[in-house]
């Protein structure tokens, strides 16, 4: 990942980064605020860590001027503050998550990588098109199969739309399990299959063509052919999924 941190510390900043960068990530460190605009100018990042207590300018007021600017990179909040009302300011500010100061590096890298995940299910993004097969719009939450609308339940399509991100690729249920339901979810590798079938029920019985694969012993795979990618301008998006209606 490549990794934005935002923290006045230079102690705690010297050891976050040098930890971060031994887990293989790239980490740019910014003192201040005004700082970081600056490296985020230059650059473009997977990942945020923004202190909220800094000199001049707030974590919090950082955050808000980042989304203003429809910058949609996953914000990690680190602050000693630890009320409810604080851990509600700062994700009405736009904050994806919040540690509390101190905290174990283990809970830092398991909430980065979290965020990680949910970033790349982000289906605000863009909408997937392949052929005239499947359409996948991950802002309206609509799927069209063959030109006919399919309703999903949020679940179903929270698989399909990672499978979408990933088609052909063979995914393990343990794949499934890490990105769809988390791997603290309380789930058996039965349950994964159970929501692939009510999948297929939806999206290849009722068609000559299937689209999702069992590979015996290994996953699942989403088997679609002429992916077109429409980002995030929503008006082309809808035009193009209308040439599918």
């Amino acid at each position: 990942m490549h990794i934005l941190l935002v923290e006045d510390d230079r102690k705690l900043g010297e050891l976050i980064q040098y930890k971060l960068n031994k887990q293989l990530n790239q980490v740019e460190w910014a003192l201040d605020a005004e700082n970081a605009m600056e490296f985020m100018e230059r650059s473009t990042f997977d990942m945020y860590i923004l202190d909220w207590m800094m000199p001049h300018k707030t974590g919090i007021e950082l955050c808000k001027e980042i989304r203003m600017k429809k910058d949609r990179t996953p914000i990690l909040m680190l602050t000693a503050r630890d009320s409810i009302t604080d851990r509600v300011q700062g994700l009405n500010a736009g904050a994806d998550d919040y540690l509390v100061k101190p905290f174990a590096f283990e809970e830092l890298i398991a909430r980065l990588h979290a965020l990680y995940r949910r970033k790349e299910t982000n289906w605000e993004a863009d909408t997937k098109i392949f052929g005239d097969i499947l359409v996948v719009d991950y802002g309206t939450y609509e799927v069209k199969r063959n030109g006919v609308a399919v309703p999903l339940s949020r679940r179903e399509f929270q698989l399909l739309s990672f499978m979408s991100q990933h088609p052909k690729q063979i995914l393990s249920r343990e794949q499934l399990i890490d990105h769809v339901w988390g791997l603290d979810a309380e789930i058996t590798l039965n349950t994964v299959d159970a929501t692939i079938k009510l999948l297929r029920k939806k999206l290849d019985d009722p068609f000559s063509d299937k689209i999702i694969h069992n590979v015996r012993g290994l996953g699942y795979r989403l088997v679609v052919e002429g992916e077109i990618n429409v980002q995030s301008d929503k008006k082309a998006a809808d035009d193009i999924f209308r040439q599918y209606s």
